[in-house]
């Protein structure tokens, strides 16, 4: 998960460089340049991870409303590529999946996931006493494994948490009994089974947090480029939905520690 690499299309076919071992890739681009030379469009989550490497690397971009929309537009032809999570590549994409004519290449970044909770908010202290605690007996990694996402766990160091002596956001969401967690669909992190109940990683470990606040875990799909302005109004109680740690995210809100390694890769027709 941690090679890094950069992939473009360039204008003309002599400056054309082209990923090897990753089935797929050489056709795209052939087929760009034979196009008269357009680059590439990405489709790419607003507010993402993968909408800013795109940006950074200057790629030509559509985007869309979520990771699975991304998806959809590389599926349907209507965009020639897309830059999602990758583990999120790894449920979604390839043979006995949703989208088995797709194939991801190597990641272009490297990156952990984090909960994000209200700018001095003693929620992410306790978070990270769950984590914690939930790492040192085994249900995390349990919870991990069912959704196939255990060899991303980052090892969590022991942890206790702290109250904050006044305005307590735990005191708070206790004295309301519920804990509004703000998600887009995104499997295997969060999204719903056949039942149209919210499953995943995250939002399974939600729930733990939510049982052990002694509330109930209540699941809102929020505008995920509106994030920070829907913790900040209260509208919500913590973001947790495979949010990659950028500086951004962590001058903006209190987060945990990591709990996820990630990357972000280009998918592209097989």
């Amino acid at each position: 998960m941690k090679k890094k690499i950069a992939w473009m299309a360039m204008a003309v076919v002599t400056a054309c460089t082209v990923l090897t071992g990753c089935g797929g890739v050489e056709e795209v681009a052939s087929a760009s340049a034979s196009e008269g030379g357009v680059d590439l469009v990405y489709a790419v989550e607003t507010g993402s991870a993968g909408e800013a490497i795109a940006a950074e690397k200057g790629y030509k971009t559509n985007s869309v409303a979520s990771q699975a929309d991304a998806l959809m537009e590389v599926a349907s032809g209507t965009s020639d590529a897309a830059i999602i999570d990758l583990l999120m590549a790894g449920a979604m994409i390839g043979e006995g999946t949703s989208y088995p004519g797709l194939v991801h290449t190597d990641e272009l970044t490297t990156e952990e996931y984090g909960v994000g909770c209200r700018k001095g908010s003693d929620l992410a202290s306790y978070i990270n006493a769950v984590f914690a605690e939930s790492y040192a007996d085994g249900s995390m990694k349990e919870t991990a494994t069912t959704y196939g996402v255990q060899e991303a766990l980052v090892e969590q160091a022991p942890a206790e948490f702290t109250a904050s002596a006044a305005d307590s956001d735990v005191a708070y969401i206790q004295e309301k009994g519920s804990l509004i967690v703000g998600i887009t669909e995104f499997e295997p992190m969060d999204y719903k089974d056949a039942s149209g109940e919210w499953v995943g990683f995250d939002a399974d470990m939600a729930r733990m947090v939510a049982d052990k606040l002694g509330v109930e875990a209540q699941f809102v799909i929020i505008d995920w480029d509106n994030k920070i302005m829907e913790l900040d109004s209260k509208n919500i109680d913590v973001v947790w939905n495979g949010m990659t740690l950028t500086n951004e995210v962590k001058e903006a809100m209190a987060c945990t520690n990591p709990y996820c390694n990630n990357a972000q890769v280009v998918v592209v027709p097989k």
